[in-house]
């Protein structure tokens, strides 16, 4: 089901086309590792899944196996023809648009389906676009992506370690995640220059706390703006040092520090 190495280079060549650095693109050609994605993503038979950046549709073809239907989302005009080639299933529906842009998301239908997200993500929109998403689209309620593996750390990270942001406290808001799977760059062609992981998302019923998100991320954003100072430095435009002995949080603390929870208790201090 798999294209191997040498069936995407053919597949390449015969339509006169090559990867694109600007839009990573790094296909998979190892089985093992596809299938191993789509028993991540624990997916029901009667699912819709939406695919981003499908390329030439070795995830596509094994995701059409599984479930209903598979909306493939691909932004590189040039890799139509060839997608349709590798992925001509009645269950496919290929969507030519920019993944990043709106455009397709009405393909997503009624707010009462639900969808599952399952992607090789190009690695220059992965995080904005995950972001995104986890913000605007409640249709999706899991998403299990390959991404660099800097960014899957990102996403999931401990509090208080170097990789834990403002990527890992909007996941963690929205989001219970844990990094499914390793892939080494070998996987891929043509081999990328990082190590890659899965990593799956899956949203809870309600956010994580209750608290007015706009707030709590403006005032995680300005802290983490300024990462090595400490909270009362850079938060002193918004927050009294009433405000950090009430939420009982140290006013020395630096931004990784705190939990989402701590930071819902600063936020809800400012109202």
């Amino acid at each position: 089901m798999t294209l191997t190495r040498n069936q995407v280079r053919d597949l390449l060549d015969r339509h006169g086309l090559a990867p694109s650095r600007a839009m990573g693109q790094n296909f998979v050609v190892d089985p093992n590792t596809i299938a191993a994605m789509v028993r991540a993503a624990e997916l029901d038979p009667n699912q819709s899944v939406v695919e981003i950046g499908p390329g030439l549709g070795s995830l596509t073809r094994a995701l059409a196996a599984e479930v209903d239907h598979v909306l493939a989302v691909e932004a590189d005009r040039h890799l139509l023809a060839p997608l349709a080639e590798t992925a001509d299933a009645p269950n496919v529906e290929i969507v030519h648009a920019d993944a990043t842009s709106s455009q397709w998301r009405s393909k997503l239908g009624a707010d009462s389906r639900r969808w599952a997200l399952v992607a090789n993500l190009p690695y220059n929109i992965a995080v904005p676009l995950l972001l995104d998403l986890l913000d605007t689209e409640p249709r999706i309620e899991t998403f299990t992506v390959m991404v660099q593996k800097e960014v899957a750390e990102r996403l999931v990270a401990p509090v208080g370690t170097k990789a834990y942001g403002i990527p890992t406290l909007k996941v963690a808001y929205w989001c219970e995640g844990r990094i499914a799977r390793s892939v080494p760059a070998t996987v891929f062609y043509p081999r990328p220059r990082v190590s890659s992981a899965v990593v799956r998302l899956l949203r809870r019923p309600e956010p994580a706390v209750d608290v007015d998100p706009d707030r709590l991320f403006a005032l995680i954003r300005t802290a983490f703006g300024q990462r090595r100072k400490m909270l009362r430095r850079s938060l002193a435009a918004h927050l009294t040092p009433a405000h950090f002995d009430k939420a009982k949080i140290p006013p020395t603390a630096r931004p990784e520090q705190l939990t989402l929870a701590d930071w819902a208790r600063l936020a809800a201090e400012q109202e």
